[in-house]
């Protein structure tokens, strides 16, 4: 695999990424540099683990995983989205809401756009990647560029949270549904 290659995956793969941070930060409309790090690394770390565990599970498990992580995405993607259609549509007088500077929402979001990446890294031991050495560039650039593109997706969601008055909550639960449904659509047609 070339750096290109490596470089263009890496962007594909943080696509997802950069959307649901899009959407964290409209939701909060504030600036939190705990919010704003917490995504950053969350997001960039599991995106990184995931072809590591995919990797090292493809040894193992060859086709076990990729049979069923799409349904494992669209499954927390739709539940969290759902709940936060939910309770965007409760009213203001409602205190329970969707709260994307919350660590566990963070971590379910984290592991939810990153399903993808466990198929990467069953590619990558197909394409013959043998050796944690191998491993070592393409998972780096990887969390390196999903890291940067949850940043910026998160500070440019606060800008336009700001600056729009939408619906956010609703908004952001049916963007994470649609972001799940074409995850789902990818591996059953594709």
């Amino acid at each position: 695999m070339s750096s290109l290659e490596i470089w263009l995956l890496a962007l594909a793969l943080a696509m997802d990424t950069f959307t649901v941070a899009i959407t964290s930060g409209i939701i909060q409309r504030r600036w939190s540099g705990r919010t704003a790090l917490s995504v950053s690394l969350s997001f960039g770390l599991f995106q990184g683990l995931m072809p590591v565990i995919g990797w090292v599970c493809t040894r193992y498990l060859h086709g076990v995983i990729e049979s069923f992580d799409h349904w494992i995405a669209f499954g927390l993607l739709v539940f969290l989205g759902g709940r936060m259609i939910y309770e965007g549509l409760k009213g203001e007088e409602s205190t329970h809401h969707f709260d994307p500077s919350d660590l566990r929402t963070i971590l379910l979001l984290g592991i939810a756009v990153s399903i993808d990446a466990l198929a990467v890294g069953i590619s990558f031991a197909c394409v013959g990647i043998t050796h944690w050495e191998q491993l070592c560039f393409p998972v780096l650039i990887i969390t390196l560029v999903s890291c940067v593109l949850a940043l910026l997706g998160y500070i440019l969601g606060i800008v336009f949270g700001k600056r729009l008055h939408l619906p956010a909550e609703p908004l952001g639960g049916l963007i994470l549904i649609i972001i799940g449904c074409r995850i789902l659509y990818e591996h059953l047609v594709g």
